[in-house]
């Protein structure tokens, strides 16, 4: 019997057969690689080729728009009557039936209706002048300084300051946006280097807060920690986000590795870090004596992979571990709910209470009354 040894046709196929087989395993891995979505994976959604639309599940309607049935309703809570600026009240000077007098019970009104507006000229505009004073004693003239906080202020008062500092920091918005809102809200015309000049007196008066909160993350007890990719004028950056449970800290570096943490958190840091798969955690975990709680949405992309793309034993497994994620997470939601519904009395009960001085002056008009504070 020819066992194909010598045969020089038979070892042509086997050629054949190992060169196809090794091509299998290259398209069967590059198949898996295109399985992988934002959805079972850590890739992005903008890599995703196709994004499929979302449709609801067999046997579940879609949803209607606005409150759903059942939804609870929220109403929003009258202002105090110690945070009122005017009162105006409508009543009749006589009847309007019969023309008789009337009695107007000022103590308790049929209806009311509350509104806010903004005033007419939302800045005020100072000069501060510093003058001369001559002596007729002695001949001499002395020149009386403005305050220093005033000429450390410069141009824009402390509130303009911190409205352009907020508009910038909290609101990421580039200075042609800060430009265009100064102009058609407040009729303000700033050139760029003045704005870039108040946010830098910004960032100087908040740089002491700033590096406290950098010291207070070093005995933090849990962090999440996560990084981004970005350019600054061609040059790669990198910003770090250190979010603890009742601040978060960012710090723009041009590296990504784990010198940052350590620079950051030191070798004592002792505390839980909730972070993604990147290595620089790793590394970090061997240089302190931090636990690391890796992402479960990246956990359960990976293990949703499984689900996806395995067969057999390794299918089972994922869809089980599936369904007890899922149930843990059911478990802490439905803690988390009753923990806010029964601080929600609390929060409202102490704003509708909450007390604030008085800001402007006012005069009466007919029938508009200033509320005293």
């Amino acid at each position: 019997m020819n066992d194909g040894k010598g045969c020089p046709n038979c070892e042509r196929l086997q050629e054949q057969l190992r060169a196809l087989a090794a091509r299998v395993g290259e398209l069967e891995a590059k198949l898996a690689a295109a399985m992988k979505t934002s959805s079972n994976s850590s890739k992005p959604p903008s890599s995703d080729i196709v994004k499929p639309s979302a449709r609801p599940k067999l046997g579940q309607k879609k949803r209607k728009r606005g409150g759903q049935k059942g939804h609870q309703r929220n109403v929003r809570p009258d202002i105090p009557d110690d945070e009122l600026d005017w009162l105006m009240q409508y009543s009749y000077e006589c009847c309007p039936d019969c023309g008789g007098p009337v009695t107007v019970d000022t103590d308790a009104p049929a209806s009311t209706l509350q509104q806010i507006e903004i005033a007419t000229k939302p800045t005020v505009a100072t000069e501060h002048q510093s003058l001369s004073c001559h002596c007729s004693a002695c001949n001499k003239i002395h020149v009386a300084g403005i305050p220093e906080a005033v000429r450390k202020a410069g141009l824009c008062g402390p509130e303009l300051t911190s409205i352009i500092g907020f508009l910038k920091g909290a609101c990421h918005a580039s200075f042609a946006t800060i430009r265009k809102y100064l102009l058609d809200v407040y009729q303000l015309q700033l050139s760029r280097g003045t704005l870039a000049k108040i946010i830098a007196k910004v960032s100087e008066a908040i740089a002491p807060l700033y590096d406290g909160l950098f010291e207070k993350l070093k005995i933090e007890r849990v962090l999440n920690i996560d990084e981004t990719g970005h350019r600054d004028r061609g040059k790669r950056m990198w910003t770090w986000c250190f979010r603890s449970s009742g601040y978060t800290v960012f710090r723009i570096d041009a590296s990504r590795g784990s010198q940052v943490l350590l620079d950051v958190l030191g070798q004592e840091f002792d505390g839980v870090i909730g972070c993604d798969y990147f290595s620089a955690y790793h590394k970090f975990r061997g240089m302190s004596d931090c636990a690391v709680q890796f992402c479960f949405a990246h956990l359960i992309r990976d293990i949703r992979y499984l689900k996806e793309n395995a067969s057999g034993y390794t299918k089972g497994w994922a869809t089980g571990l599936l369904n007890s994620i899922r149930e843990m997470f059911a478990v802490i939601h439905r803690g988390s709910i009753r923990w806010r519904i029964g601080r929600r009395g609390d929060a409202s009960s102490v704003q509708r209470h909450e007390a604030r001085p008085c800001g402007q002056e006012g005069t009466e008009l007919g029938q508009t009354i200033r509320r005293s504070r």
